[in-house]
């Protein structure tokens, strides 16, 4: 099988092919590979072809998830198909690699572990009744790092205090899984705006002779209670992330 050689003006010399730059492609080399790696599973490919303009191999590299064999006979088609070009199977090598993503998403994936392991996670909340009437026992429990910690706080059973109590909660495990810091609620309460209702937390952190009043917000969705436990992350974070 050989690539159709152009033709020459004429009044011109036939002359010998061009070097296979990407401003001179006599055999049309450039538009094979492009039809190749333009199929399901191919990332790159290369066509060698000799002076004479006769395919003498096909290398491509696939995902493991194709079938070798497949990709072979899709080659073999396309080309015929797309160009008028048969190609002896025997000349088509298949190469594997288990993952290959663009650099974009390989950072972003780094970013985001890099996030999980530096910042405190929320594990659980629950809310139950407490012994006197009128009153709610709000638990939460949050990770760092390998450690967690839980705290209960007891409320009167309104949603004002609900909030607080869980705020109060998140701080109580805040300040033992930070032992070399100081954390304390100022307060919580349940805000409106953009016709949307959030939990607005006010916490001081101490660490060393540092005080700040660190203010962090969660839209109000499954829970006030959950919200609030998240607003108060989201106000330490990067300042405990800081203080590592």
């Amino acid at each position: 099988m050989t690539f159709s050689k152009p033709l020459p003006m004429p009044g011109e010399a036939e002359s010998e092919p061009l070097p296979l730059t990407p401003a001179a492609d006599p055999w049309g080399v450039k538009r094979a590979e492009n039809l190749i790696t333009s199929l399901t599973g191919i990332l790159s490919a290369r066509v060698v072809v000799t002076s004479q303009g006769e395919v003498s191999e096909v290398h491509v590299l696939t995902l493991s998830d194709v079938q070798p064999k497949q990709v072979v006979r899709n080659i073999e088609s396309a080309l015929m198909a797309q160009l008028g070009l048969k190609i002896d199977h025997r000349k088509i090598s298949v190469a594997q690699t288990a993952d290959v993503r663009p650099i974009e998403a390989l950072q972003q994936e780094a970013i985001a572990t890099r996030a999980k392991r530096r910042v405190v996670v929320f594990r659980g909340l629950g809310v139950r009744p407490a012994d006197r009437p009128q009153r709610v026992l709000v638990r939460v429990r949050l990770a760092f790092e390998e450690r967690e910690a839980e705290a209960e706080e007891q409320g009167t059973d309104t949603m004002r205090n609900r909030v607080e109590a869980a705020a109060r909660a998140a701080a109580t495990c805040l300040d033992e899984l930070l032992p070399d810091n100081s954390v304390a609620l100022e307060g919580a309460q349940i805000i409106e705006a953009f016709d949307r209702k959030f939990v607005l937390v006010a916490v001081h952190g101490l660490g060393g002779r540092e005080a700040q009043l660190l203010t962090g917000t969660c839209e109000i969705r499954e829970s006030a209670e959950r919200s609030a436990v998240l607003a108060v992350l989201d106000a330490t974070n990067r300042w405990a992330d800081a203080r590592r």
